[in-house]
């Protein structure tokens, strides 16, 4: 019994110790970088997103340059970190809702 109980008891330490490990683990998503080359325009309802052509640096879609809507400040040069590279932002049109 004293033995079964030991072993338990160490059981219990370790599982314990793993969990430990486990909750202070980060983890992040995978990003392909990418370089601003041209900030095209402001758009969303109040201008607080900035639309931008960026060039991709890495992965399947390397050196292809696609049309991005980015939040906060940025300029040429930037380097922002994509989570997917295939999907791409609609052009912005001159001409509003009133106008026509």
């Amino acid at each position: 019994m004293a033995r079964e109980e030991k072993t338990q008891q160490a059981e219990q330490k370790q599982g314990a110790e793993q969990e430990k490990e486990i909750r202070g683990k980060v983890t992040f998503t995978v990003a392909v970088p990418a370089t601003v080359e041209e900030v095209i325009g402001r758009t969303g309802t109040r201008g607080g997103v900035t639309q931008v052509r960026c060039k991709i640096l890495e992965g399947r879609d390397a050196n292809k340059i696609i049309r991005r809507n980015v939040v906060g400040p940025v300029q040429t040069g930037d380097i922002l970190m994509l989570r997917e590279t295939e999907i791409e932002a609609r052009p912005l049109n001159k001409t509003g809702r009133g106008s026509g």
